[in-house]
């Protein structure tokens, strides 16, 4: 792959380091955003500048799911590295507890992160890429937004309207030969899985047949090679759960 310009979201930790990491051995040119982790996202791009590779990186700090700032940190950005060639949106917020005791503010906070978000950034760079009729969206969605979780509705819907997004935004762009695919991930070892205490994660490992909880990488490694696959594949949901559902 030549050297493009790669968006991620939500790139400070977890997956969307893992991400990060994989596209800068490569040497791609990397945006990288994080809500408020701004110490990680520096230290990442530490990390990542210091790789023989020598990716250049411009990071930001701000809401994903404010347009205004994603307005912002997508110019200044592609006014330093040139036009988003690949957009990865993976910020992700969780909100685990009963429907009944969230308020308006739980609620807009998980849509606004985990969904609004991915509509701001793709409107924002598909311009260009219509115009060069090449790009790729790639969405990180979750098996909850497949089936659902209890105590996790404002998540699981969220991530269910991301993956009819990226359904619905395949088959409008399909003409000018961008692709927009999403990944659809299981239970992954991140920090947003620090939540649960050392027998509840033992009880969800043992409902994975794998017996498992995911990498980061391994979900890294998933969107490269759905970045690497014929144009023709589009519209598509890549779930990476170990056999969950």
């Amino acid at each position: 792959m030549k050297t493009q310009t790669i968006c991620i979201t939500g790139a400070s930790k977890g997956i969307g380091a893992a991400i990060a990491r994989a596209f800068a051995l490569e040497g791609h040119r990397l945006i990288l955003n994080t809500g408020s982790d701004k110490s990680g996202l520096l230290a990442l791009a530490d990390e990542l500048s210091a790789l023989p590779s020598h990716p250049q990186i411009v990071t930001s700090v701000g809401d994903i799911g404010d347009a205004g700032y994603v307005t912002d940190m997508l110019e200044e950005g592609t006014h330093v590295l040139g036009p988003v060639d690949i957009l990865i949106n993976n910020a992700g917020v969780s909100y685990i507890g009963l429907l009944t005791d969230m308020t308006d503010a739980d609620w807009m906070r998980v849509m606004n992160t985990n969904l609004n978000s991915c509509f701001y950034t793709s409107r924002a760079v598909l311009p260009h890429m219509i115009q060069m009729k090449s790009g790729h969206i790639i969405n990180i969605t979750s098996m909850w937004g497949q089936v659902g979780a209890s105590c996790e509705v404002a998540y699981s819907a969220s991530k269910g309207g991301l993956i009819a997004f990226t359904k619905a935004l395949a088959k409008e762009l399909a003409p000018s030969n961008i692709q927009v695919n999403a990944i659809s991930c299981g239970v992954i070892d991140t920090r947003m899985n620090q939540c649960f205490d050392e027998e509840e994660r033992e009880l969800l490992r043992a409902e994975i047949p794998m017996d498992r909880f995911g990498t980061a990488a391994e979900v890294a490694l998933a969107v490269q090679h759905m970045i690497a696959m014929p144009d023709y594949v589009t519209g598509q949901i890549l779930t990476i759960d170990g056999g969950y559902i």
